[in-house]
């Protein structure tokens, strides 16, 4: 009789080849779910923290159309007018139903008008206050805004 070698024997070979490419699609299908996942997180991420952004935008943008938060009232150096109610710091205004804003200007003192401004020295001050807005995006999202001006006045 003639003895067979099971070394020499590749029945079988093909299976085990198949399996371990297999294996490998299956470690390459899972690393590239992990990975889109990753990505989609960062990429809401960075979407809720633009629209945090654009929210403290806006609080600028109510800055500039209101002038009682940055007029006579608001003289005194180191005073501060928060928005949108000066009884609570904490109070926003809503922009739909996941974002807001809220901030405060600090009036920082007068100064001589800046060259080129159109207004005399002697005459007009220039009254200086810096901006601080505040802008949320529920759940986590907030962006500070930070930002100096000035109006001209007596």
């Amino acid at each position: 009789m003639k003895e067979k070698c099971l070394l020499r024997n590749e029945d079988g070979s093909v299976l085990v080849i198949a399996l371990i490419i297999l294996v490998l699609l299956t470690l390459l299908g899972i690393s590239a779910t992990t990975t889109s996942q990753i990505e989609i997180q960062i990429a809401e991420n960075e979407r809720s923290h633009k629209i945090a952004f654009y929210a403290a935008e806006a609080a600028g943008a109510y800055v500039a159309g209101s002038p009682e938060v940055y007029g006579p009232d608001n003289i005194t150096v180191g005073g501060y007018i928060n928005f949108p109610d000066d009884e609570d710091p904490s109070a926003r205004y809503a922009l739909g139903s996941t974002k807001s804003f809220n901030g405060d200007v600090e009036y920082l003192g007068s100064s001589a008008p800046p060259r080129g401004s159109g207004y005399g020295v002697g005459k007009f001050k220039a009254h200086n206050y810096k901006m601080t807005c505040n802008g949320y995006r529920s759940p986590n999202s907030k962006s500070v805004i930070e930002a100096g001006f000035y109006r001209i006045g007596f």
